[in-house]
């Protein structure tokens, strides 16, 4: 094997012992704090207590076991003065909690104890808490994980984001179709939270901005906003490995400042006296509303504006608190932003140290730009938001002088160094003038950021190369790369509990503190017995993942195929329908050629389309199209199944994950920033079919190149196809396989009740395969035959997949935030 090896841990790599952590509770102890929470803060009596009501009555009883460190470690980074780290994100993906507390507590076979006494099964319990509908992707789960290491590491940090009534939506399938739902994931509370009412700030929208004379006789700008909405806090403590140390959570509700318009209720108009309200307070009900509207697209912007002003102001707050004056900043806050989504909060900051504060724009400036890092996550040019400067005129109208007077300065410090070249300086510029005049948000952030960073070392290659290439030019040393992480707590400990008590076993308990030390499993790849250990763990993971499809989607899987995962947001580029065209190609080999010794497969998506992406949501219905077709036809003699899941989230990826084979990780090659789900299949050892693309690279390097499927044109290569042109004509008729496919698909094979389907669909392919579907099909299909020959193989497929385990240390999400605590926040972590 060629991988390098994994990189020692530091000694703060890994949670230090806490002397102040309190004892742990015993099981009688912890039995009688559910009871007394389930008769006094639930209110029922235990002959009749449901499973909610059990499960609220653990949780609290757990959450008051973190409440203790909670505030030591509150009380400890007020002590010690170190810096704080706020995380701005859109997105917090945080799943369940109580088994991820539990388990962070080390109370997981002490709540099992309690819970047992009383006649009540933890296993049961732990499906009636609904996943926090706070997220969607990678995005989220990213933040998630950072969040539980930056508590790991003992870093005193805030994540703030928004509390979202109905999350992005629950996701049905009708008929084959995804149909949109809201969450209800509030319906019956939320005991791991704490509302605080007394910590509200006031977000503006609209009206005008006055010049009046400061106090030294200087025009000072006054905004007087047409309205404005209160921001309520809702905090949730982020328990830390061992918990010896608690970070906070912090989410914005909104809350209309008068409840009603007692006016137009007595009037009789009772619908009308509460449409401010539910304007102002839609702000917090959905994340991602579709922007498809200007309705839709203005509410986005207020969502962004809302939770970066409340949190500025909030922290503004605690520094003011506890420093006296906001000179020193930059010396004690590090805020990242988490994508381009909280990149607003640059004017906001200035607005709020210039305008509320009365601080010098240079000295403003000076502290906006050592405070704020940003990080990339893609090069879409979706994703690097642009607001139209109308809209921007009309709502954030003093935040619209600010970006323009930071703009004028900027192309003024281009001019002063030389650049006069008229293309990069309208590259360069905020404002984008061609087809409309639109607020660039990704360079704006870049501009005020100390660091940016990419999330791979591709990406973050491209990101020089590409979207960022005349700012690179202008400051070569902004740029750096963190390739993400992910937390080994809940993505092998929990998600795996099987896999992870027989890596207990054999080489200790160690890689529980330092990830690295997973290496040492590498020599158990040539054990027979280990391997065959290790396979049986994974079989009864995948019956296990049988019983979930059987009940949602009714059909019965073969434990002993290969379950073939393609689980992620559902995007053209993230190459879906690739699989799905091999799949119909497979199929189709497998019909003509019944003799032929295949290895049974199993296909499994799960993944929601944005509700206004239909190419994506005529991608859903495809899967399930051909789920249909294939899964009824007796003459594959159940050779291959395909499903598509419905409402793709973390309980069902914990499920999903530890009964994964092979991992699908196909996006066109430079369009994936990093991917994480890439990282927790390879980490419970599924083998990676993937392109050169994102940390598949990365991942490749660490478990050995033999040890994963790498196919299909480079990121290089994608670049110099398109350039040549989209229309794939010649190529799908180099490709036998492909033909009769896009054949079937458009003669309405798979659609009889609407032959049209999918001719559009095969058009986009022929004519602007942008993704490179077609030019990628044909080595897909032969990466693909190469992993049925290696799955015959069991001795060596299993090899493999312990190599993977074994190889992915250097991926922990502890090592990431490290590494941003080191070279981007200059923060101290520990002792926790």
């Amino acid at each position: 094997m060629n991988a390098p090896p994994s990189r020692p841990a530091s000694p703060d790599a890994s949670p230090v012992s806490n002397p102040d952590t309190p004892a742990p509770i015993g099981a009688d102890a912890l039995r009688d704090a559910i009871v007394q929470k389930l008769i006094y803060s639930v209110g029922k009596d235990r002959r009749h207590a449901r499973d909610h009501d059990w499960f609220v009555a653990t949780a609290l009883a757990t959450r008051d076991q973190i409440v203790e460190r909670w505030m030591d470690a509150t009380r400890r980074s007020y002590r010690d003065g170190r810096k704080r780290v706020y995380y701005f994100s859109l997105e917090f993906l945080i799943g369940r909690l109580l088994m991820d507390a539990l388990s962070n507590l080390g109370l997981v076979e002490t709540a099992r104890a309690a819970l047992a006494d009383l006649g009540v099964d933890l296993e049961r319990l732990r499906h009636v808490e609904p996943d926090a509908a706070l997220g969607n992707g990678g995005l989220g789960r990213l933040a998630a994980c950072f969040m539980e290491s930056l508590a790991t590491l003992g870093i005193p940090s805030h994540g703030y984001g928004i509390r979202y009534d109905h999350g992005i939506f629950r996701q049905a399938i009708k008929d084959g179709w995804q149909v949109e739902l809201p969450e209800d994931w509030l319906s019956s509370g939320n005991p791991w939270e704490f509302e605080r009412p007394e910590v509200s700030y006031s977000v503006g929208f609209g009206g005008t901005v006055e010049a009046t004379p400061g106090p030294d006789g200087t025009p000072r700008a006054v905004w007087r906003p047409a309205e404005s909405v209160k921001a309520v806090a809702y905090d949730t403590p982020i328990a830390g490995w061992r918990g010896t140390h608690v970070n906070t959570l912090r989410l914005w509700s909104a809350r209309a400042a008068d409840p009603l318009s007692l006016e137009d209720f007595n009037r009789g108009d009772h619908v009308g006296a509460l449409a401010d309200r539910v304007r102002l307070e839609a702000i917090s009900r959905v994340l991602y509303p579709s922007d498809a509207t200007p309705a839709g697209h203005e509410l986005r912007l207020r969502q962004e504006i809302f939770f970066a002003s409340a949190s500025l102001q909030d922290l503004l707050r605690r520094h003011l608190q506890q420093h006296g004056e906001l000179s020193s900043l930059p010396d004690h806050v590090s805020i990242q932003l988490n994508d381009t989504h909280p990149a607003i909060a640059v004017a906001e900051l200035m607005r709020l140290l210039i305008d509320e504060r009365g601080l010098p724009w240079n000295l403003a400036w000076r502290i906006t730009t050592s405070v704020f890092n940003y990080t990339n996550h893609t090069l879409l040019p979706e994703a690097l938001e642009k607001w139209p400067v109308a809209l921007m005129e009309g709502l954030l109208p003093r935040h619209m002088q600010i970006i323009y007077l930071v703009n004028a300065y900027h192309l003024e410090s281009l001019r002063a160094s030389g650049t006069t070249d008229a293309a990069r300086v309208a590259a360069l510029s905020l404002i984008e003038e061609n087809g409309g005049r639109y607020v660039r948000m990704g360079n704006l952030a870049f501009l005020a950021a100390r660091r940016v960073n990419g999330v791979s070392a591709l990406h973050t290659e491209l990101m020089k190369q590409t979207v960022f290439r005349d700012f690179h030019a202008l400051y070569p040393d902004r740029i750096v790369n963190k390739t993400n992480g992910i937390t080994f707590r809940r993505w092998l400990f929990q998600a795996n509990p099987g896999l992870a008590g027989l890596m207990d076993e054999s080489i200790g308990t160690a890689h529980r503190d330092d990830a690295s030390k997973l290496a040492s499993l590498a020599p158990f790849a040539d054990d027979a017995a280990f391997r065959d250990r290790f396979r049986a763990v994974r079989r009864a993971n995948k019956v296990a993942l049988a019983r979930i499809v059987a009940e949602r989607v009714g059909v019965s899987l073969d434990p002993d195929a290969i379950f073939d995962i393609h689980i992620k947001r559902i995007h053209e580029y993230k190459r879906q329908l690739l699989n799905l065209l091999e799949t119909v190609a497979l199929y189709n080999q497998m019909r003509a050629h019944p003799s032929r010794d295949w290895a049974p497969r199993v296909k499994i998506f799960a993944g929601k389309a944005a509700a206004g992406y239909h190419q994506a949501k005529l991608i859903i219905k495809l899967a399930n199209d051909v789920a249909r077709v294939v899964n009824n036809d007796p003459a594959l003699r159940g050779l291959l199944k395909v499903v598509f899941l419905p409402n793709y989230n973390v309980s069902l990826a914990e499920a999903i994950i530890p009964a994964a084979d092979l991992s699908e990780q196909i996006s066109t090659a430079g369009m994936e920033a990093s991917g994480t789900g890439n990282m927790k299949l390879s980490l419970n050892g599924a083998l990676t079919l993937g392109t050169e693309d994102g940390a598949n690279i990365e991942i490749r390097d660490h478990v050995g190149a033999e040890n994963i499927f790498i196919f299909g044109l480079t990121a290089e290569e994608v670049a110099a196809r398109r350039a040549l042109g989209l229309d794939m004509t010649d190529e799908i008729a180099r490709s036998p396989a492909l033909t009769e496919v896009l054949a079937a698909l458009a003669d309405g094979q798979y659609s009889p009740d609407d032959r049209h389907r999918y001719r559009g669909l095969v058009q986009a392919l022929r004519h602007h395969d942008f993704f490179m579907v077609c030019a990628d099909f044909d080595a897909y299909c032969a990466a693909q035959r190469d992993v049925c020959t290696l799955w015959r193989d069991v001795p060596a497929w299993w090899r493999r997949a312990v190599l993977n385990t074994a190889g992915m240390g250097w991926f922990s999400s502890d090592r990431t935030i490290l590494e941003y605590a080191r070279e981007i926040w200059t923060a101290v972590p520990g002792p926790a």
